[in-house]
This record gives C-alpha cells, sequence and structure tokens, in this order.
C-alpha cells in the first residue's frame, strides 16, 4: 500500500508531538515536511533522526509555513494536519483552504489520538487565550496539592527551540539547570516561578518519556498548558482559564473553544479589572458551551517590589512577549503597575526599538506603548537589552515572571512585578480539588 504523504503544521510544540503519538514508527504515513511559524528561527532546520525513528534516517525537514503550497505540490501531499494554537477559528480555515486548494485535505488530530494517560493522577491547566492567567492558576494548583502533602511535579507544554535531540526530555530542579539547557527567554518565564517554588518541572520534545519519569517522582502531576493548547496528559481534573478583558474570544479561538468544552471547571479571572458586562458575557458563553462546567472567579492581584521607584518617574514597561504578540493584548499588569504608583510618565519604547523588536512591533500593530519581553534567541535576547538601553527612561518595570537581571544588563533600575490568583467568593479551586477522591488531603492521609 503507497503511504500517504503528510505535511505537519506546527510551531515547534503540538507538531512535534502529534508526530510521534500517530506518525513515527507508522509504515502508512510519510511525512514529509513540518511547517513552522509564530517562533522566529526555527524553520531550515530539521526535526532530528533520534527522534523521528526509524522511518526517517535523514530526519525531517522543518519549512517555512509560506512554502505550503509548492510543498503540496512538490511532495503531492495527501494530508495537511494543522498543530498549533492561540489562533482564531478563522485563521484556521484559511489554512485549510490553502491546502483544499493545492489538492491536499485538511486534518486536526483529536485528543483520542494524541493524549498520553498516566498512572497518576492529573490535573491540567489550560486556558481560553495566551495571557488569560494560567501561570498563575497553575501555581495555585500546585500550592494546594502540596499543602495536602502530595508530591507535585509541574510538566510543561513543550517549547523546544535549541538542539531537539538534546531537548527530548528536560527535568529542571534549579536556576542552575536553565542555563544548563540553554533556556529561552520564555522558558524561563514559566519554569523560574515553579523553581523557585521548590518543584521539579518537565518539560521537551517526548512527552511519552516524559511523563514516564514524571510519574516515578509525583503522587500528582500538574500539566501546565502553553498558549491555550488542549492536555497532552488526559486530565483527572481539567481547568479552563478564561480572560474577561478579551470577552467573545472563548467562542472564536482554537483550540480554546474546544478546551471550554471538555474541562470540568473554568477560573474566570481578572474580574477586579474588568468591566462587568464583560465578565456576564464570559460567564454566559462558558456556560452555553458547557453547561456543566464548575465557575470560579478570581483575580490577578500584583505586587511591585518597591512602588517608591516608580513615583514621580518615567518608566518603560516590559510585559510577556507572546501574551503581547500573538495573545494580542496591548499592555498588562506592568502598564497598570505604572498608572498605580504614579510615574511620572509611561515611556514610548517604539521609537528606541532595534533589531528584532523592531520587527515585532511591525508584525504586530496592535501593540502599545509597551516592550514585549521576546527572547526566543540570543539575537532577540541581545536585542531587548540595546532597546532597553536606548529608552529614555528613569526606570524599567519588568512584568514579565523571569527576573531578567540574570539576562540583561541595562543601564536603569529595574522593578519587578509579580502577580498571584486569588479567588473571589466560592467555589474556590481548593473547593473543587478537595471533591476529587485522588486529590483532596484525606487522599494523601489514606495512602499514608
Amino acid at each position: 500500500m503507497q503511504r500517504q504523504r503528510v505535511i505537519i503544521m506546527g510551531a515547534a510544540g503540538r507538531d512535534f508531538h502529534n508526530f510521534n503519538m500517530v506518525f513515527r514508527d507508522n509504515p502508512a504515513y510519510e511525512v514529509v515536511a513540518f511547517t513552522a511559524t509564530q517562533i522566529p528561527n526555527i524553520e531550515g532546520r530539521r526535526y532530528p533522526p533520534a527522534l523521528a525513528g526509524a522511518l526517517y534516517p535523514e530526519g525531517i525537514p522543518i519549512e517555512p509555513e509560506e512554502a505550503l503550497e509548492r510543498l503540496i505540490r512538490q511532495h503531492r501531499v495527501d494530508w495537511v494536519v494543522f498543530a498549533y494554537s492561540d489562533v482564531s477559528h478563522e485563521y484556521v480555515m484559511h489554512r485549510a483552504s490553502r491546502a483544499l486548494a493545492a489538492g491536499a485535505s485538511f486534518q486536526l488530530l483529536g485528543p483520542r489520538a494524541t493524549t498520553l494517560r498516566s498512572r497518576k493522577p492529573v490535573v491540567a491547566v489550560t486556558a481560553v487565550r495566551t495571557g488569560s492567567g494560567k501561570s498563575q492558576t497553575t501555581r495555585r494548583v500546585a500550592q494546594l496539592l502540596r499543602d495536602w502533602g502530595h508530591r507535585v511535579v509541574i510538566v510543561r507544554h513543550p517549547m523546544p527551540y535549541g538542539d531537539l535531540t538534546a531537548q527530548a526530555v528536560q527535568r529542571f530542579a534549579s536556576l542552575e539547570d536553565l542555563d544548563r539547557y540553554h533556556c529561552t527567554l520564555e522558558e524561563r518565564e514559566e519554569y523560574e516561578p515553579h523553581l523557585q517554588n521548590g518543584l521539579v518541572v518537565y518539560a521537551g520534545v517526548d512527552y511519552a518519556r516524559i511523563l514516564q519519569q514524571a510519574e516515578a517522582e509525583a503522587d500528582v502531576i500538574v500539566w501546565d498548558g502553553g498558549n491555550n493548547d488542549l492536555p497532552f496528559f488526559w486530565p483527572d481534573v481539567h481547568i479552563v482559564v478564561a480572560d474577561p478583558h478579551r470577552p467573545g474570544h472563548e467562542l472564536r479561538y482554537h483550540p480554546g473553544e474546544a478546551n471550554v468544552r471538555m474541562a470540568h471547571v473554568a477560573v474566570i479571572n481578572k474580574v477586579v479589572t474588568a468591566r462587568p458586562e464583560a465578565i456576564q458575557t464570559v460567564r454566559q458563553n462558558l456556560r452555553a458551551l458547557n453547561p456543566n462546567l464548575v465557575l470560579v472567579e478570581a483575580a490577578s492581584p500584583f505586587t511591585v517590589d518597591d512602588p517608591q521607584a516608580i513615583r514621580g518617574r518615567r518608566v518603560v514597561v516590559v510585559e510577556d512577549g507572546p501574551t503581547l504578540t500573538h495573545g494580542e493584548m496591548a499592555y498588562g499588569a506592568g502598564y497598570l503597575a505604572a498608572q498605580r504608583f504614579g510615574a511620572r510618565g509611561i515611556v514610548d519604547p517604539r521609537p528606541f526599538a532595534v533589531g528584532n523588536l523592531r520587527a515585532v512591533y511591525e508584525q504586530y500593530p496592535h501593540i502599545g506603548p509597551i516592550v514585549p519581553a521576546m527572547g526566543y534567541s540570543p539575537e532577540q535576547i541581545r536585542d531587548l537589552e540595546a532597546t532597553l538601553n536606548q529608552v529614555e527612561a528613569d526606570v524599567v518595570i519588568v512584568a514579565t515572571p523571569v527576573d531578567l537581571r540574570r539576562l540583561l544588563r541595562v543601564n536603569k533600575p529595574l522593578v519587578r512585578v509579580r502577580y498571584e490568583l486569588q479567588e473571589i467568593g466560592h467555589p474556590t479551586l481548593e473547593d473543587v480539588l478537595r471533591e476529587h477522591p485522588a486529590l483532596g488531603a484525606t487522599a494523601h492521609e489514606r495512602a499514608a
């Protein structure tokens, strides 16, 4: 039987996982290429033979998504598999139209084909959109489980942007491990807060191997989702986070809507700063998509290391990069902190941007007078440093979870903004998790 030829459209995460789960060592298919977008400098590389398996002794090329039609015709491709996240439904169908017009069929792989089952209980935290508050929700869940005596291991959605073979299974137990694995700024943003809380974090490329190792040292695994992707592990409790600053997005983005339909619990975050009518819209939409959802309302209050360093000063604000770019937010907690603590002015950094950062502003014109903390490569980190040094401001407000002082030499004082999840009213996450027979404090006592 002739092998079906496949292209997997991705962004160095879900695409590799789908390949590992469905296509690796499967003689019915020939994956002729991955295409890449969202993440710079991924295209032009190869998925290595050590990960691709015996059917691909030369590995698999990673091509720019712009080449999709050419690749379909050149290789007479039968199927195009869409495998990345945090994009609108319209965006997905535009890619489908491109594939269909070039002669291929278009496919989304579902959870039954791509989700691993664990021997240990799994709590998954996903979201409607990037920047909704997954990270602080994950930290809150992990804190509760640890308070009840469970050994908790975090498994993070993949961000393998370097040597894929070396990154197949990554275990982080200290800040030094971030340097050992040459982590990007984006990886550090997600791992560093967990490490500071004393948690072990796994990530990488081969999630079957990652799951096996994580199970060996965990009572409970917490899946820390990336973008708004679906979990890679079947969850015993699935929590989805929604953002009333972007009402309606829970209906219009892939696979955020699927997460809402699948989840057991929805956290409506940021209710203190969102408009009441926007909160009500999100609440109604969540109920319409999934009437069985348990709704938890929460805020993400922020604290500032040194508020007096902001008052009366001209500041430049650094926010989480992906939240501003494909997350489509124009500002975040750093901008709000500048306003609350009396900055004399928020300096527009765009005239001072250099290199890759200038290109980011051109690609995402919705971004306001904020610096997105882009650091997928050493070049981007250098451009971020150069931009901050050139901005004519007195203080840098840093609202990304990573301590930039470990990575940048900036000629201005840095003030950090931190935020944690705080439930408002009932039910709380504690109420929800206690009800699960494998997760509550009594479960740990029974096991002991």
